[in-house]
């Protein structure tokens, strides 16, 4: 039997953080071997807020793909590409905002969102308006049969459904609804506490070196009440605490109770958590090195993979075209 289609993308932002390794990477790494995974750097997403400024999209773009098959993407087991590579997806986009209302659009939960976070800033383009429409083209350009999403992104993939859904009723059935597949994202927060963001400057790249991530994890904050070392320290409300959870679940409950009592000082804490997070991502930093020095590998796995989501594309688009009468 044939393995069902995902698909699923991310917005090209120069080299991932652990926010995004945690979050929705290692999700992706672990779909590869039960399903055809197509996975695309959303590379026209980015222009939807960040069309004035594109100097710096071209090394985004790449160091994004080198984190990528650093982290465990596989291009023999998963359909890697960059979405402008794929013309069919801005063609499948034009063809379904011949249907779209505009009212479905202005509904999506994250437009008006969006457009209170970003106040200040002109994104009140047809581009951002439309995303939800080219998002959805991204996935059923696939036709794919689910996509790998968290609760909060349920609200978008159901736009996709309905999309379908009106394509099918108007020119036959050509789309498959495609259902979600519901994942477990671990938030975790920056070195200051907030959720980890590249805005925020409060991140650690997923490939930094043993040195990076001992000075970050050194800026981590601890418990404010804990002045003292002999001070006992509340785990709850620290952030070296919330790591621990995630990159030492074999030692974090001896931990926890030291801390408690104060059997163990802050920066005792810290050292533990930069040696265990060292140690988990020491394949990453070396699998990155390594394709540093190979450039011409990492553009050979972009242009296989482009090569084969255009052939997947064009078979769907042939279809569209067919049964639109086009």
């Amino acid at each position: 039997m044939s393995k069902k289609i995902i698909v699923s993308g991310m917005r090209p932002s120069g080299r991932l953080h652990l926010g995004n390794y945690i979050g929705a990477l290692q999700n992706w790494i672990s779909l590869q071997d039960s399903y055809q995974c197509f996975y695309f750097i959303a590379d026209w997403h980015a222009l939807t807020t960040g069309y004035e400024d594109t100097s710096d999209l071209r090394d985004n773009i790449r160091e994004m793909l080198i984190d990528w098959l650093s982290a465990g993407l596989d291009p023999e087991k998963a359909v890697i590409f960059k979405q402008s590579d794929i013309p069919e997806h801005a063609e499948l986009f034009l063809l379904l905002g011949m249907i779209t209302p505009i009212s479905w659009l202005e509904r999506c939960p994250t437009f008006k969102e969006q457009l209170r976070e970003l106040e200040g800033r002109n994104i009140n383009t047809y581009g951002f308006l439309g995303y939800p429409a080219l998002q959805a083209a991204d996935i059923l350009a696939y036709r794919a049969a689910a996509v790998p999403v968290g609760e909060d992104q349920l609200p978008h993939l159901e736009f996709t459904r309905e999309v379908a859904r009106r394509f099918n009723s108007l020119y036959g059935r050509v789309f498959p609804e495609p259902q979600p597949l519901l994942s477990e994202f671990t938030l975790i927060p920056g070195v200051d506490g907030r959720k980890m963001s590249k805005s925020y400057d409060n991140y650690i790249a997923m490939s930094a070196s043993p040195a990076e991530i001992k000075e970050q994890v050194r800026m981590m904050i601890t418990d404010p009440q804990r002045v003292r070392r002999r001070d006992p320290g509340r785990p709850e409300v620290c952030t070296v605490y919330s790591f621990q959870q995630i990159f030492n679940p074999t030692g974090v409950a001896d931990l926890e109770e030291q801390c408690r009592k104060a059997g163990v000082g802050c920066v005792e804490c810290k050292n533990i958590l930069a040696a265990s997070l060292a140690a988990a991502l020491a394949s990453v930093y070396e699998k990155r090195q390594e394709l540093l020095q190979n450039p011409a590998l990492v553009d050979e796995v972009l242009a296989a993979g482009n090569e084969k989501a255009r052939a997947a594309a064009r078979e769907t688009l042939a279809i569209v075209r067919d049964a639109m009468h086009l």
